[in-house]
């Protein structure tokens, strides 16, 4: 006679398994600030406060607008320094290049490449007028990587700040080599000779502009369609905290976008905690996706409304943007949900 033997209970399924489809783009999940600093004093600053709060954020050394004309070879051996330095402590340390119609992109490329290549998370691309810039740009820093032996390739960051661009947007997204795409106000806004009067550029002037706001959606709306980040642009006025908080809210709630340039230290914080959920936010989507979890993702009922998969993967959205911010100021995930979706208890 056979002995009846319990079949084991299944484990459950990770959402990143159970909530997307094979093949599905599915952003690559990012810091939510992304910091810019030039002058090396800054540079170093900057480095000081990622290992004091954590990779909440990244650092972007600048070799565009941080080096001084005809020193761009000096400031990238300054950059490689840096991102090679103990200083980089989470490996969330990237570059700008200059455009790729500079006279010493191609040298600062195999320069940055050669010296500092594996430890780079990205590089960011300056001004490309259009899809055939981003192509350009990535054949040369591909190239680079495989006269040094670097794989894998690093990922691309561009940023769109000219007409061509925002025309080819959607080319500029779909590019596999590209990780995010930021918006460049203030060249953007340049760019029309006037015909954007200067208060465009301000933290609330910014909004309201419709040539502006429209750059701005297509930029977002292009990201999403092909499972990239849309990195909003910079508030100058630096000491206004409120005036950015504003600024990260709307872009964050009514525009789309899942990650923010700051332009000084006191900005990161700020925009940190803006793109935090909130508490209640957190607490109910890790209730839901627990539950969800505990049921295989079947469809669930909580507190009177039904859920299955497509509002658990908002929750999951949710859940990440907590887990990447919590170190920065945001809401810390509950130790059940850590463990159960991270990997990690509570610390």
């Amino acid at each position: 006679m056979m002995s009846s033997v319990p079949s084991a209970k299944p484990r459950p399924l990770d959402p990143r398994q159970a909530l997307f489809d094979p093949g599905e783009p599915v952003p690559v999940p990012l810091p939510v600030c992304d910091h810019y600093a030039g002058v090396e004093v800054r540079m170093r600053k900057s480095l000081a406060l990622q290992a004091e709060l954590g990779p909440v954020f990244d650092v972007t050394l600048d070799g565009e607008d941080g080096a001084p004309v005809g020193g761009e070879i000096e400031h990238a051996h300054l950059i490689a320094e840096l991102v090679a330095s103990p200083a980089n402590r989470f490996g969330r340390v990237g570059a700008r290049l200059q455009p790729v119609d500079h006279p010493r992109f191609e040298e600062v490329v195999d320069l940055l490449v050669r010296r500092v290549g594996s430890r780079l998370p990205y590089l960011m691309i300056p001004k490309p007028r259009g899809a055939a810039d981003i192509a350009r740009a990535a054949a040369c820093i591909d190239a680079a990587s495989a006269r040094h032996g670097l794989q894998p390739l690093i990922p691309l960051h561009a940023l769109v700040e000219t007409h061509g661009a925002l025309r080819e947007v959607q080319a500029l997204a779909a590019h596999p080599r590209v990780e995010s795409l930021s918006f460049g106000l203030m060249d953007f806004v340049s760019a029309h000779r006037g015909a954007i009067p200067l208060s465009a550029m301000s933290a609330t002037g910014q909004f309201d502009h419709p040539l502006v706001v429209r750059a701005k959606l297509e930029i977002a709306a292009a990201c999403h369609a092909h499972g990239k980040t849309p990195s909003h642009g910079v508030v100058t006025e630096f000491k206004d905290q409120e005036a950015l908080r504003t600024a990260a809210e709307t872009a964050k709630d009514l525009l789309g976008y899942t990650r923010m340039w700051s332009i000084h230290p006191g900005q990161v914080r700020t925009i940190v905690e803006a793109f935090a959920p909130t508490a209640a936010e957190t607490e109910q989507a890790g209730e839901i996706l627990l539950a969800a979890q505990a049921a295989q993702w079947a469809p669930i009922r909580h507190q009177d409304t039904l859920h299955d998969r497509a509002s658990y993967r908002y929750f999951w959205h949710v859940l990440e943007r907590a887990h990447r911010t919590a170190s920065g100021g945001g809401t810390t995930l509950p130790a059940e949900v850590r463990q159960a979706f991270f990997g990690t208890p509570q610390p």
